[in-house]
């Protein structure tokens, strides 16, 4: 059975992208699975020092978002730990050091992306070891699919994203896609919720693992376009992201149930 025909033959009562009905309760939401994104970021790996952000819209100051402070290891990340940040870089909430590459692409996303509500960027393995060949990702399977023809890439590098104006050019080449590939540095994700734009980055790090391995051993057979699209429009839509996390999310939260704190 299809996603897209599971999720109409829920319960009546199932409200998909559910986050509350008032500006309280879509905070409290989003900072909560912001704070679980993060740990499932350390728990499969994607940390790399200091490297790497997760951010979401405040649903009251859309022009703030709420991202990681600098130094505090994804593992260990909780609700109380995010910053608010508005789009001139300073902290309106929380305490913390506010990393300068988080400000410079993820303001700059926020800013050119209305319909972008969170976007995820970190130093994961797979996903800079596949940028570093500078190459889109091929739809040689099912949950590659997801990303054939609405992702792009970011074909250049020019050292670490501190300058604003860097930020704009990737903003500017991501386009209206859901990721993109900045080589030589790594994955970066968007989605209408946290919940999407962290399935995106988790199954985008998988699929690059999954094409250096196929690599390594022969030549990977592509999907056909047209199915490619077909198997998209079913495993890439802001649906079948935000429901694709939800089993993580709950893992996690009886694994580390500090993250509220």
């Amino acid at each position: 059975m299809a996603l897209n025909e599971t999720v109409s033959n829920t319960p009546d009562d199932f409200v998909p992208m559910y986050e509350g009905d008032t500006v309280e309760e879509q905070r409290t939401h989003r900072k909560q699975h912001l704070a679980a994104a993060f740990r499932l970021f350390g728990k499969f790996g994607f940390d790399e020092g200091v490297a790497g952000h997760i951010t979401v819209r405040d649903p009251e100051f859309p022009d703030c978002f709420w991202v990681n402070p600098m130094g505090v290891s994804f593992k260990q990340i909780k609700v109380s730990d995010l910053i608010l940040v508005d789009h001139k870089g300073e902290i309106v909430e929380g305490n913390g050091i506010l990393n300068g590459a988080a400000f410079t692409i993820h303001s700059a996303i926020h800013k050119a992306r209305p319909d972008v509500i969170a976007a995820a960027h970190s130093h994961s393995v797979y996903g800079k070891a596949w940028s570093s060949l500078r190459r889109p990702l091929d739809p040689i399977t099912q949950d590659a699919c997801a990303f054939y023809d609405d992702h792009v890439l970011f074909d250049d590098f020019t050292g670490v994203v501190l300058e604003g104006g860097e930020g704009e050019r990737i903003a500017s080449g991501l386009g209206d896609k859901k990721a993109a590939i900045l080589s030589n540095h790594g994955l970066l994700t968007v989605g209408k919720t946290v919940e999407e734009a962290a399935w995106w980055y988790i199954t985008m790090e998988r699929s690059c693992h999954a094409q250096l391995m196929a690599e390594a051993v022969g030549k990977p057979v592509l999907i056909d376009p047209e199915v490619a699209l077909k198997t998209r429009a079913n495993v890439g839509s802001e649906i079948a992201g935000w429901f694709s996390f939800q089993p993580l999310y709950n893992v996690i939260c009886a694994e580390q149930p500090d993250l509220f704190d």
